[in-house]
């Protein structure tokens, strides 16, 4: 949310050389009585729509979060397709991002990135009985799906330049605004393979295993945090929310919460890897 106050032009004139202090998000939003967030609710189970409400992990992550924030501060979730999620928080439409956002060492450099809330390692899903598709390398010569704009399609670009090198180059990628609609694509046969990471493809085989089929992972080791500017103004809100999922990863309501939407625990470091 942009907090800024209207200023009139005589008065602008007035104190157009005088400096202006940075306002306290964290304050604002106590005061204010409302916590903003940005989310993207098609990416279950972390966060999906179920009887038109939000739910999922995320979901359940912040009613404990929500209480040390004061009893009297309301949740306002905008729900918005992933692509409009980082630049939406760079504008200032919200305070924050409650969505799985995979930390790379790009974002890491641009944004705030939360304490890991989950395991974000990159695998592949298939079609059930696909022979063929049993290891990374055999996407080659397959027609492979990715979400827009995502980690996870950086990651099937920089797999498959390396097929590419190696002579075995994949067939064709296909990007998709939502992931549900790549897995969709799979599941009628127009791609070969959906790169996401495990703990969603695991979702897809756990709900459809009639359908889908996880062939591994690949890759280094990957963590989904949540995001916040980087700037003097969301630093004492950055380091409430990693306080509060650090105490959750610490106390276990993190390993109980994960036992219930992904049927396992996930070991969790209490910061993110150096992006170094």
């Amino acid at each position: 949310m942009h907090r800024t106050t209207a200023i009139t032009a005589g008065l602008l004139l007035s104190v157009s050389f005088a400096s202006t202090a940075h306002s306290d998000l964290l304050d604002d939003i106590r005061s204010e009585g409302t916590f903003t967030v940005g989310t993207e609710a098609r990416f279950a189970p972390f966060e999906y729509i179920e009887d038109g409400d939000i739910v999922g992990y995320s979901a359940d992550i912040m009613e404990h979060i929500m209480p040390e924030l004061g009893e009297d501060v309301e949740l306002i979730r905008m729900d918005l397709p992933w692509q409009g999620i980082l630049p939406g928080l760079e504008r200032e439409r919200f305070d924050y991002v409650v969505t799985s956002v995979t930390a790379t060492p790009e974002r890491m450099e641009r944004y705030h990135l939360s304490a890991p809330i989950a395991d974000a390692t990159m695998a592949i899903l298939k079609r059930t009985g696909e022979d063929d598709i049993s290891s990374p390398e055999d996407i080659a010569g397959k027609v492979a799906a990715a979400q827009s704009g995502s980690a996870q399609l950086e990651a099937l670009e920089a797999l498959a330049a390396e097929l590419e090198e190696a002579g075995t180059p994949v067939e064709d990628i296909r990007t998709y605004t939502g992931v549900d609609e790549a897995f969709a694509e799979l599941g009628n046969g127009r791609v070969d393979v959906v790169i996401n990471s495990l703990p969603n493809l695991l979702e897809a085989e756990r709900t459809r295993p009639e359908v889908f089929e996880v062939v591994g992972t690949f890759g280094d080791p990957v963590y989904f945090s949540w995001a916040g500017r980087d700037n003097e103004e969301s630093a004492s809100l950055n380091a409430f929310m990693d306080e509060q999922i650090q105490r959750l990863n610490e106390d276990g309501t993190l390993e109980e919460l994960q036992e219930k939407w992904f049927g396992s625990t996930m070991d969790l470091p209490d910061e993110l890897p150096s992006a170094e």
